[in-house]
């Protein structure tokens, strides 16, 4: 008798919050639209969408919103840490775009969110980079993410 794969769990609020938020800074990157103009989008227009353009009406709304706007306004800041934690031939601008703002809303976490423990942070966006890809990129979302959080919350990862 075979076994049946376990259906993967439904993505939780927080999950969602931070799946949409990547959505968001992926757009925000192609430079039209405000980080603001894109949030309303997403909690005016998109909510309930179905696809990858979406937000599932029970995403935890303030995490969204904070870290879009943490991730843009502290942009240069988290990209040049970003920048730091890459291996030494590669650059931000040779890194994809979406994976460019799955590390941008990672490092946000990592940096400015104390209340997210580092290694929940990490797997929240090494999951959602497998949401997008199925080749090396969640193995170089784990690496950057975690050179990023021994980085700036060492102490936190030795415990």
């Amino acid at each position: 008798m075979s076994e049946q794969p376990t259906p993967r769990q439904a993505p939780s609020r927080r999950q969602a919050a931070r799946l949409a938020a990547v959505q968001a800074l992926y757009q925000w990157q192609e430079g039209q639209d405000a980080p603001g103009d894109i949030i309303d989008q997403f909690l005016k227009v998109r909510t309930g969408e179905a696809g990858e353009g979406g937000m599932r009406r029970d995403a935890d709304r303030p995490l969204f919103k904070d870290v879009v706007e943490g991730a843009a306004g502290h942009k240069e800041e988290l990209q040049q840490t970003v920048s730091s934690a890459l291996a030494q031939d590669w650059t931000w601008g040779r890194v994809d775009r979406l994976v460019r703002a799955i590390l941008l809303a990672g490092a946000y976490e990592l940096v400015h969110r104390h209340d997210v423990p580092p290694r929940v942070a990490i797997n929240e966006y090494v999951e959602i980079a497998h949401a997008f890809y199925d080749q090396g990129e969640p193995t170089f979302v784990n690496s950057v993410l975690d050179r990023v959080a021994r980085q700036v919350r060492a102490s936190e990862l030795t415990r």
